[in-house]
């Protein structure tokens, strides 16, 4: 079998200390030690997510969801590319580069500091919700904290997973303690509000401490067109997110109330928990993709493997949720919850074929061509402007659903497109379909047995379908994946290879 990455080459390996490994072999233990670590901090989240949930009200839920879809926003706009475009670069003076590059992510970070103050009375007028002024407020004190992590960059450049992701998890630890211990007491939304500042500002705080170069303003013209121009596509696509997001909680809470608002961010935490995943492995990947982004044929070897590494979680993953968010809500959250399940059902089946190529973004932005991203952006958030919009406002939360569905639906159509450009000659049909295969035996088997059940159905019977759908899969996964699995094992052994992970 050929390797997830190739051997150290030369053009690469003077980007960071492989400590003896090769690329390949280094990249890959990246994805699996640290992946596996973000991943359960991730879950941590998730599982925050739902605890809180289960402690609130959907109205002061969604009081929180909408400033969070806000704060999100200012996140995802806030670097710009800035990140992504450092990573890329070669310069010979690092510190100098690292330091041109903070100050461009400083001055957007202030830019965006007095546009989202400005933003939090527009939202408590959009929405008719006085209540939104004093949390908003006091989440404007985040945004300092994002610009100050900023140091994390040089330990990605590096590939220095270990540090890189034990500084980051220090605000999702953090956060989540504050939260649930507040929200146990009673303190409504305010918990989440005072969680997400305590865990901004505790690992922002680490990271500037243990910054490998000095914070220092450095201010470059010709280095600010270039990333100018890098940026400008991303910040579109950014935008399109934007607007798909906030549109999603604007149109709900219009058409039928708060508490709608409350229900879709619950259905968008999944889509949340997919997309940390994905950024997870591909922000492993991206710093030797960007070392070896002239090989086409060695990009095409990482972009399959890890897409069949993320499918093999996210499918079952995905498909589960749609098969059992009756029971999460009506055993789990309780029946306040009911308006939610179509949203979590659908955001399930979104977040299991919206794997099909995820990362495919990362290879376009190692080529230096950005304008695809923002093309499906756009794409995507035009049809759910045109389509997902005015059924919300005639089927309610149903209707927002069919209208995401489809919107995300011509959205990986264009993904496809652009993949198929990227990677010329290869086929990508086979990868479908090998990521859908384990799931369908234990698909199959849940649904013969709700055709086959008589009377009340209770939360241990729920849990026995759980479980059963776990097991199939694994099994299934095995049997379709074992090669990739005792693949991705050599990587994990010590001085130890097999066949698969022998240097070529």
């Amino acid at each position: 079998m050929t390797e997830m990455l190739p051997p150290a080459v030369p053009e690469a390996t003077g980007r960071f200390d492989l400590g003896g490994r090769s690329l390949r072999r280094h990249a890959a233990r990246g994805v699996l030690i640290n992946g596996a670590f973000t991943t359960g901090l991730t879950f941590l989240s998730f599982a925050r997510g739902f605890i809180v949930a289960a402690l609130l009200t959907p109205a002061e839920f969604g009081v929180w969801g909408i400033l969070a879809i806000t704060v999100a926003m200012l996140t995802v706009l806030k670097p710009s590319g800035v990140g992504d475009k450092y990573i890329q670069q070669d310069e010979h003076d690092q510190e100098l580069a690292f330091q041109k590059a903070f100050t461009l992510e400083l001055i957007v970070s202030v830019a965006l500091l007095v546009l989202f103050v400005a933003l939090v009375p527009v939202l408590a007028l959009v929405y008719g919700q006085d209540k939104l002024l004093a949390p908003g407020f006091a989440l404007a004190a985040l945004l300092p904290a994002m610009a100050l992590q900023a140091p994390v960059w040089v330990l990605y450049r590096r590939l220095r997973f270990v540090r890189q992701r034990t500084l980051q998890a220090i605000e999702p630890v953090v956060g989540s303690v504050v939260t649930i211990a507040l929200a146990a007491t009673g303190a409504g939304y305010w918990s989440l509000v005072a969680g997400a500042i305590a865990g901004g500002w505790a690992g922002a705080l680490a990271i500037v401490a243990l910054s490998p170069y000095r914070l220092a303003l450095r201010w470059d013209r010709a280095t600010a067109r270039s990333y100018f121009g890098y940026s400008l596509p991303l910040f579109v696509a950014s935008v399109s997110g934007v607007v798909l997001a906030q549109g999603s909680l604007l149109a709900s809470e219009a058409a039928i109330g708060l508490a709608a608002a409350g229900a879709a961010t619950l259905a968008s935490s999944v889509s949340l928990l997919t997309n940390r995943v994905d950024q997870l492995i591909t922000a492993t990947l991206y710093p030797a993709i960007c070392a070896v982004k002239d090989r086409t044929d060695l990009l095409y070897e990482t972009f399959v493997k890890s897409n069949r590494l993320a499918l093999m979680w996210a499918m079952p993953f995905g498909l589960s949720l749609t098969l059992f968010a009756p029971d999460l809500v009506h055993f789990v959250l309780g029946d306040k919850w009911e308006p939610a399940v179509i949203l979590l059902q659908v955001f399930g089946a979104i977040a299991a074929l919206g794997h099909l190529g995820f990362n495919w973004q990362a290879y376009y932005r190692a080529r230096d061509e950005t304008a695809p991203i923002a093309i499906v952006g756009v794409l995507v958030t035009a049809i759910f402007l045109a389509v997902a919009v005015p059924l919300t406002f005639s089927d309610g939360l149903g209707g927002l659903a069919t209208g995401l569905s489809i919107a995300v639906g011509a959205g990986l159509v264009a993904r496809m497109v652009y993949i198929a450009r990227l990677f010329p000659g290869r086929p990508l049909a086979g990868q479908a379909a090998r990521a859908l295969a384990p799931s369908v035996p234990a698909v199959g088997l849940v649904v013969l047995a709700r055709l086959l059940e008589s009377g009340e159905r209770g939360a241990g019977l729920a849990a026995a379908e759980l479980v059963a759908y776990l097991l199939v899969t694994a099994i299934a996964t095995w049997l379709v994946e074992r090669e990739l699995i005792r693949e991705a094992v050599g990587y994990l052994r010590r001085g130890g290879t097999t066949a698969a992970a022998a240097p070529a």
